[in-house]
C-alpha cells in the first residue's frame, strides 16, 4: 500500500466492526489521522457479509462531500477486512443527546433543526450521485439513518458514515427478497415490511430524527424488536406539541410530513425537507451555527474524558498489538484491482475543478514508477526520492504498452537504474511523438552509413590486394 497505518487506540466497537484511531503515513513522510475500521473476525466467516462489506467500501469511494465521512482505502490482511476512513474528531449525536439527558436536558429546538438540514444535505447528494463513467444514477439509499450514524466534529460539522446498508445498482450481490437490514427503531414502514425501498426511507428516517429530538423521547421502541418493527409498520404518530410546547403547528407539519407512512405523502427529496427546515428558521429568527454545536460536542469530550481518567487502565494492550500487526500487513484491494482512487494526499492537496466523483480522475505516478520499476517521478518526470509530491491530478491518459522484441529508446546511462532506459520521463510517455522514436530511427541511419563506409573499405583493401599480387609476379 502507499500509506503505512498505525493504530493509536481503540474509539468504539459495534455489532459488526470495531474502529480504531490511527495515523497513515505516506512515502514522502506526510501524516494525517485516520479511523480504521476492522470488521469483526466472527463476520469474516459469512462470504455473504464479507461481499456486503467490500460492496460498502467500493461505493464508498464515490461518495466525497463535506457532509459524508470520506473512505481513503480499502485494506486486507489474511482474513481481516479493514477501512481507511477520515477521522472526525469529536461525538456522535447518540453520545450528544445521552450527554443532555444525564444533565437533564433535551436538544435545543435550533440545534435539532440544523442538525438535521446539515443531514439532509449530505443525504441529497447521495441520493444524487451519478455513476462517473456511464452517468447513470447510483440509486444510493443510506438506509441506516440513526443517532450513532450522525457524526459531530469539535469544529460543528455534521457529517454521515457508514453506508454499509446503502443500497446501489452496481452491488456485486443483491439483498435476499424480504431481508430487514438496518436499526429497527429507524427503518421506515416499507422496510419495515420487506418491501422496496428508496431515497425516501432516508427522509422518514431524518423524521424521526427530529420526532426524537423534539421530545426527548423514542418514537418507536418496543419490547421486543418484533414489537418495534410492528410500531414501525403501523406508523402512528403522537402529537409532538403534546410532548414539547415549543413546537407549533407549522414545524409540527413539517414533521409529520416527513414521517407519512405512505411514502408518496413524503417530501420527494431529502432537500425538500431541509429547505422546508431552512425557512422555518429563518421564519423565526433563529440564528443558529456550527459553532454553536462545536459547543456542545466539546462538552461532550470533556466530560467523556473526565470519565477516562477515572476508569482503570485498558488491558486490551496484547490485542491492540496483533491488530496493528494485522494493519501493518494491509494489502490494498484498491490497488489489486486496479482502480487508480485518490489517495489520503488527493483529498488533501487536491487541484481545485478537478473531478471529484471518479476515483479514476486521479493519476498516482508512484503506480506509473511501479510498472517500469522507478521508485518515484515527480509531475516533471524526474528522479523524486528527494520526498517531492508525486500525484498529477488529471484525467487519467491510457495506460502506455510496453512493446515486446522492440528495440529499447536509447543506451543506459551512466548512473541510471534498472529500468530507466525503458522510460526517460513521462513526458515521453505522454506524448509518443517524444518518446525515443527519432533515436532509435537515428540509429538505423548511424548503422547504414557505417555498413556503406565498411564495404567501401572492404572494396578499397580488395583493390590493394590485386594491385600488389600483380607487381609482385608481374
Amino acid at each position: 500500500m502507499r500509506d503505512r497505518y498505525t493504530i493509536t487506540e481503540r474509539v468504539d466497537q459495534g455489532g459488526m466492526a470495531e474502529v480504531f484511531r490511527g495515523v497513515a503515513e505516506s512515502l514522502q513522510g506526510f501524516k494525517k489521522s485516520v479511523a480504521i475500521k476492522r470488521i469483526l473476525p466472527s463476520l469474516t466467516k459469512n462470504k455473504k457479509f464479507v461481499a456486503m462489506f467490500l460492496d460498502e467500501a467500493k461505493l464508498s469511494l464515490y461518495l466525497q462531500h463535506a457532509n459524508i465521512v470520506q473512505v481513503f482505502d480499502i485494506g486486507q490482511s489474511d482474513d481481516a477486512y479493514f477501512l481507511v476512513m477520515e477521522y472526525v474528531d469529536g461525538c456522535n449525536l447518540k453520545g450528544l443527546i445521552e450527554r443532555l439527558k444525564g444533565r437533564g436536558k433535551r436538544m435545543s429546538l435550533p440545534h435539532s433543526i440544523y442538525i438535521c438540514i446539515e443531514a439532509c444535505k449530505g443525504l441529497q447528494y447521495a441520493h444524487q450521485l451519478e455513476n462517473p463513467e456511464t452517468g447513470e444514477p447510483l440509486h444510493i439509499v443510506h438506509r441506516d439513518i440513526s443517532p450513532p450514524n450522525i457524526l459531530l466534529s469539535k469544529n460543528g460539522e455534521i457529517k454521515l458514515v457508514d453506508f454499509g446498508l446503502a443500497k446501489a445498482n452496481s452491488q456485486i450481490e443483491s439483498t435476499d427478497p424480504g431481508v430487514v437490514k438496518g436499526k429497527f427503531s429507524y427503518l421506515s414502514p416499507e422496510a419495515a415490511s420487506g418491501l422496496d425501498v428508496d431515497h425516501r426511507a432516508d427522509v422518514f428516517a431524518v423524521g424521526i430524527l427530529l420526532w426524537e429530538m423534539f421530545t426527548g423521547r423514542r418514537l418507536f421502541y418496543g419490547d421486543t424488536d418484533y414489537q418495534t418493527v410492528e410500531l414501525v409498520r403501523q406508523a402512528r404518530i403522537p402529537s409532538i406539541a403534546a410532548l414539547n410546547p415549543e413546537i407549533d403547528p407549522e414545524l409540527e407539519a413539517i414533521v409529520r410530513k416527513a414521517l407519512a407512512r405512505d411514502p408518496n405523502d413524503r417530501y420527494n427529496e431529502s432537500a425538500d425537507l431541509g429547505d422546508a427546515l431552512t425557512q422555518y428558521l429563518f421564519s423565526r429568527r433563529m440564528k443558529v451555527s456550527a459553532r454553536d454545536i462545536a459547543g456542545l460536542v466539546r462538552d461532550v469530550q470533556a466530560e467523556r474524558m473526565r470519565k477516562k481518567s477515572l476508569a482503570p487502565a485498558a488491558s486490551d494492550s496484547l490485542i491492540d498489538s496483533l491488530i496493528q500487526e494485522e494493519v501493518g500487513q494491509l494489502t490494498s484491494l484498491v490497488e489489486e484491482e486496479e482502480e487508480e482512487s485518490q489517495t489520503s494526499e488527493s483529498h488533501q492537496f487536491g487541484r481545485p475543478g478537478s473531478s471529484s466523483l471518479d476515483p479514476s480522475s486521479f493519476i498516482d505516478t508512484s503506480a506509473w514508477a511501479s510498472d517500469f520499476g522507478l521508485d518515484a517521478l515527480d509531475a516533471k518526470g524526474g528522479d523524486n526520492r528527494q520526498g517531492g509530491e508525486a500525484v498529477i491530478h488529471a484525467p487519467a491518459p491510457p495506460r502506455p504498452k510496453r512493446a515486446t522484441g522492440g528495440p529499447k529508446a536509447g543506451p543506459p546511462k551512466n548512473g541510471r537504474r534498472p529500468g530507466d532506459d525503458e522510460i526517460e520521463s513521462l513526458q515521453q510517455m505522454l506524448e509518443p511523438d517524444r518518446t525515443g522514436v527519432h533515436n532509435i530511427g537515428g540509429s538505423n541511419k548511424a548503422i547504414t552509413i557505417a555498413i556503406v563506409v565498411l564495404v567501401a573499405l572492404i572494396g578499397a583493401i580488395g583493390a590493394g590486394v590485386f594491385v600488389f599480387r600483380d607487381r609482385l609476379f608481374g
